[in-house]
C-alpha cells in the first residue's frame, strides 16, 4: 500500500554558530540528518517536533520559524512505497547553557557494531554544507541554511 510519511525536523544553530545534526545507524545504513522524526496520527506538526526532541535529546524546545516543506516527490530511503514529506523549523532549546546530551566530535562514532544508535554532534556553520547530511531533502535544507548564513 502506498502512503505518505510526514517527517518533522528542527534546525538549531547555537550561540557558537554551530548546527546540531544526528548520526544514525539502522542495520548497515549509516546516515546524518537533522534531529526530528515521524508525525503520529492525531498529532500536530509542531507538537511532533517538540515530542521528537524530548524523546531523542531529552531537550525541551521552542519551535520558531518555518524553514521549508518538501515541494517535490521523494520516495523513502527505507522502502519503495512511502512518499516522504518533510517539514523543517528553526528551534531554540528552553534551557541555560548546553544541553545535557553527549555530543560527539567525529561522525559515526558508534559504540557497538550492529546496534541501532543515534548520536549527536555540532558542526561549525562555516564548515556545514549539503555534503554534511545524507538524505536528499536534508541536502536542500542544508544548502538553504548555508545561503542564509547563521542568522
Amino acid at each position: 500500500m502506498k502512503r505518505f510519511n510526514i517527517r518533522v525536523y528542527g534546525i538549531w544553530i547555537n550561540d557558537n554558530n554551530e548546527i546540531l545534526v544526528s548520526d544514525e545507524r539502522i542495520g548497515d545504513f549509516r546516515f546524518t540528518k537533522f534531529p526530528g522524526g515521524g508525525l503520529e496520527f492525531g498529532e500536530g506538526i509542531r507538537d511532533c517536533l517538540i515530542r521528537e526532541w524530548m524523546e531523542e535529546l531529552n531537550l525541551a524546545i521552542e519551535v520558531k520559524d518555518h524553514i521549508y516543506t518538501t515541494d517535490f516527490f521523494q520516495i523513502s530511503a527505507f522502502d519503495n512505497f512511502s512518499q516522504i514529506i518533510s517539514v523543517y523549523y528553526k528551534v531554540q532549546p528552553i534551557m541555560n547553557g548546553m544541553p545535557a546530551i553527549e555530543l560527539k566530535s567525529k561522525p559515526f562514532d558508534f559504540t557497538e557494531e550492529g546496534k541501532e544508535e543515534v548520536l549527536f554532534r555540532m558542526i561549525p556553520i562555516n564548515q556545514f554544507s549539503e555534503d554534511a547530511v545524507t538524505l536528499p531533502i536534508d541536502k536542500i535544507v542544508a544548502e538553504m541554511i548555508r545561503n542564509m548564513g547563521s542568522g
